[in-house]
């Protein structure tokens, strides 16, 4: 084995001893070099719904949100690419976050055109990573902390591959109204505790209910939206994450006009009223 000799030269030692002793002199130590802020996050233009069946109800809350978005008045043209990930029955811990960041996994084509194969080559797959844990699992005494453990670890996971975290609000269940506040506030905090935006949707359904409780939300399992439960929750994402004001989108769903003008309404005040409150986290 051949061993290199550093050899510390006469000039270069006395350059040393006259550093040395300028530090000595001031009594303070060098100063650490500035700490680099963290980019601010840019425009969502692509999110991954991570989560369970109330995102899929009804041909998928994320097309209903698409619609909404290309109806509205101030939309500015904008657009958004979603892909949801979810399991029937999923709590937050059963999804493996990283995985759907891994190169050539999820998004990686897309069919275009006669059923032609078109290869992706985005930065990133995602700019946002909407997350929801199962209905009762954030008010459930064996469930609150894993529901806050996991709201960290996805949290974290997003934000190492470039994307921004929110947490989805889910609402009460139809026979237990009592659920929202509890739910409410244990999203609230989550969300502060990650810097994490939150989607006040179980805000909005209680909201909706008081002011028009003609409106069926929840359907007869009293749990699963309606189709206009989840065009209220899709226009609370669109007010919450995009801060486009629903109201006039010329998108209604095929419901009447005057529920789709509601459930706009509700979901714009709603939004605005909490996140003037609590903050919008990162975004």
């Amino acid at each position: 084995m051949n061993w290199t000799r550093h050899i510390v030269r006469p000039a270069a030692l006395l350059l040393i001893a006259l550093g040395l002793a300028a530090c000595g002199t001031t009594g303070q130590a060098p100063a650490a070099p500035e700490a680099k802020k963290a980019a601010a996050p840019g425009p969502i233009r692509s999110m991954l719904w991570v989560g369970n069946s109330f995102f899929y109800y009804n041909n998928s809350m994320h097309g209903h949100l698409g619609q909404l978005m290309a109806g509205a008045a101030d939309n500015g043209k904008r657009s958004v690419r979603n892909v949801s990930a979810t399991i029937s029955g999923s709590g937050i811990n059963w999804h493996d976050l990283e995985a759907h960041f891994k190169p050539g996994g999820v998004s990686s084509y897309s069919f275009v055109g006669d059923n032609e194969v078109r290869f992706n080559t985005f930065d990133k797959p995602f700019d946002a990573v909407m997350i929801m844990d199962c209905s009762q699992c954030p008010v459930h005494p064996k469930l609150q902390s894993v529901f806050h453990e996991f709201a960290k670890k996805h949290s974290d996971t997003a934000r190492k591959h470039g994307a921004e975290p929110v947490l989805f609000m889910s609402w009460a269940y139809s026979d237990k109204p009592d659920m929202t506040e509890p739910l409410a506030a244990e999203y609230t905090k989550a969300g502060k505790a990650n810097k994490a935006l939150v989607v006040p949707a179980g805000l909005a359904f209680a909201a909706s209910l008081a002011k028009r409780p003609d409106i069926p939300l929840i359907i007869a399992d009293k749990r699963h939206p309606t189709l206009q439960g989840t065009y209220l929750g899709a226009s609370t994402v669109l007010a919450s994450v995009f801060k486009i004001n629903p109201v006039g989108s010329k998108y209604t769903g095929g419901l009447p006009a005057d529920v789709a003008a509601h459930l706009q309404a509700v979901a714009w005040e709603t939004a605005q009223k909490y996140h003037a409150e609590n903050g919008r986290g990162s975004l």
